[in-house]
């Protein structure tokens, strides 16, 4: 397993949008390798998610896994290893909920982007069986960051008030719970 380059903001492929992958291109050892490396990298880089486009690659391809070892995320609910390919929300509520939210690809940089509470996801698993997920809170947050990505938009785009873009320093010092 590699880790691999991640894109950052400014990088064109951040803007553009990811190409479906066929049942078979997913079955081919240089997908199953590259998902290996995407979820390396996202490990790697204590993430707890990691589009394909992030990694310049133009499939419609993203992990996403949260660890209450995660540094980044440590008050989070775990969610277990989850690879999608051709991801599509199928429904999601009328209700948004506004939180703060990083990137991989905007290093230092946080924000609070409004989301859907809840939502259904459908798509492929790294196998190539049809997937249908259920998710609300930060699991459908993680799902719409990441689904962005892949149709070339980042967090920055989300957001009805810059704000609250703050640097990670800052962040910690004034705007988590406990700070000055």
């Amino acid at each position: 397993m590699a880790f691999l380059k991640i894109a950052r903001l400014g990088h064109p492929v951040l803007r553009m949008k990811a190409n479906p992958l066929s049942k078979e291109e997913l079955a081919r050892d240089g997908t199953q390798r590259l998902i290996d490396d995407m979820v390396q990298t996202m490990r790697e880089a204590r993430g707890v998610g990691l589009a394909a486009t992030q990694v310049h690659e133009l499939k419609r391809l993203f992990v996403m896994e949260v660890k209450t070892a995660n540094p980044r995320y440590p008050e989070r609910e775990e969610l277990e290893l989850t690879i999608v390919a051709n991801p599509e929300i199928k429904t999601h509520s009328e209700e948004t909920e506004e939180d703060w939210e990083g990137c991989l690809s905007i290093p230092d940089m946080r924000g609070v982007v409004p989301r859907y509470a809840s939502l259904v996801l459908s798509g492929l698993d790294r196998k190539g069986n049809p997937l249908e997920i259920e998710a609300s809170g930060f699991h459908a947050r993680v799902i719409q960051h990441e689904l962005d990505h892949l149709d070339g938009v980042v967090f920055l785009d989300r957001m009805s008030d810059l704000s609250t873009l703050t640097h990670l320093q800052e962040f910690e010092d004034f705007w988590l719970e406990g700070g000055e």
